[in-house]
């Protein structure tokens, strides 16, 4: 008998049984969905750290040269200790990268760890916990930071610690109704009494954390009312297209100049790209993908159970039938073909449905929450094939049960 008059004999087995056919493969539904979902969140957050999350906090086609290193995860004491021990990085380590890179676009110092959180008034309108930074003027290349009032901080202003500020676009449109409203009107941070010289573009939330709610002030009229960080950190922005690895190498060099370190003395500081975000992010969905074929496997196997109990119920059933197919000349061959098309069948619609609520869930988890879904080709193509094989094999024994049947006993059968 041709396949094709095996999948519409078992379409319409499924069809006369809807009920019972969606049982049967409620389990493999289940487990395919949650493959689905699971590895679509992933995806999703894989392209989300390496294009937005990443590029929002370093800057794109940047690193930086750090006192702490971008450093995820637990770090043993004794490491920790080692890097408190190291001295804060200043103006003339700046000055020495600036030498060692003169072709990079911008070269800048922020102010780091603690970052300072203050409550912006202007008259009797307040907003609470805002984010300040201390910066040099080039910070505002290297964030590629675009202007929709006003202008940026210049050198000048960092040289006669001015009194001025760059607000983020939910600062002046909360307090003023919008950046145009917000150019040139006098706030206070704190207590320190500022003008604004520029609102920045809107640049959205990552994983639900706006980038809009900062004030960055002049580096020394930072340091001046907050006093020095902890940590200090010098950004720099190559043109596009230029390789970071080799810039970096000479920043190395440079920093190591500047701190008159030994040839065989470590680094007291650290050159970092956004790649350690990337590590981290793919070491942590390295493991996700290994448990979660194990917990989706159990699933299946489930699944598998129970479509070759359900099958072996309806070989039962159908006794009588296999009986007048055998004597109107059906071989076991054609038997056994037809249960194992119908497993097949039944197992296949069942990771249908499975890559139709997976991707829908997932669809759901990136409407109403920050993390964002990205359904893979690849995955949907596993999961299909992951849902015929299983029907393979645990119909493999109700097929052979069958094709077995003796036809004079199975004629008999009511």
């Amino acid at each position: 008998m041709p396949l094709a008059e095996n999948i519409r004999i078992a379409l319409n087995s499924i069809w006369s049984h809807k009920l019972r056919a969606f049982f049967t493969t409620l389990g493999m539904t289940i487990s395919v969905a949650f493959l689905i979902a699971v590895v679509a969140i992933i995806q999703g957050m894989n392209s989300y750290v390496t294009d937005r999350l990443a590029g929002a906090i370093i800057g794109t086609n940047a690193f930086q040269i750090r006192r702490t290193p971008i450093q995820i995860g637990i770090v043993d004491n004794e490491t920790l200790k080692r890097i408190r021990r190291r001295p804060i990085l200043d103006e003339t380590d700046a000055e020495f990268v600036q030498r060692a890179l003169p072709d990079a676009r911008a070269i800048a110092i922020q102010s780091g760890w603690p970052t300072p959180l203050s409550d912006v008034r202007w008259k009797n309108q307040t907003v609470g916990d805002v984010l300040v930074f201390g910066v040099t003027a080039p910070y505002q290349v290297v964030q590629d930071y675009r202007f929709a009032a006003g202008g940026p901080l210049t050198e000048v202003d960092v040289r006669e610690r001015r009194y001025v500020a760059i607000v983020g676009w939910d600062v002046a449109d909360k307090l003023f109704g919008g950046p145009d409203l917000a150019v040139g009107r006098r706030i206070r941070v704190g207590r320190l009494p500022v003008t604004i010289k520029g609102v920045v573009e809107k640049k959205g939330k990552v994983l639900g954390q706006s980038f809009d709610g900062f004030v960055l002030l002049p580096l020394t009229t930072f340091e001046s009312v907050y006093g020095r960080r902890q940590t200090l950190t010098i950004s720099v922005k190559m043109p596009n297209g230029t390789p970071l690895d080799n810039a970096m190498a000479r920043a190395e060099e440079a920093m190591r100049l500047s701190r008159k370190l030994r040839p065989t003395e470590e680094n007291n500081f650290t050159v970092d790209k956004a790649d350690a975000l990337v590590r981290f992010w793919n070491g942590l969905t390295r493991v996700l993908f290994t448990i979660t074929p194990a917990v989706v496997a159990i699933g299946i196997v489930v699944g598998g159970i129970v479509i070759m109990n359900i099958m072996l119920m309806s070989v039962n059933e159908r006794t009588r039938e296999i009986g007048i197919r055998k004597s109107l000349g059906a071989r076991r061959s054609d038997i056994r073909k037809q249960f194992v098309v119908e497993a097949m069948t039944l197992a296949t619609l069942g990771g249908i449905l499975g890559v139709v609520a997976g991707s829908a869930f997932a669809k759901l988890i990136a409407l109403i929450s920050p993390l964002p879904a990205e359904i893979s080709t690849w995955a949907v193509l596993v999961a299909v094939t992951t849902g015929a094989a299983v029907g393979l094999l645990f119909g493999v024994y109700p097929a052979a049960r069958a094709a077995r049947l003796d036809p004079i006993t199975a004629l008999r059968a009511e």
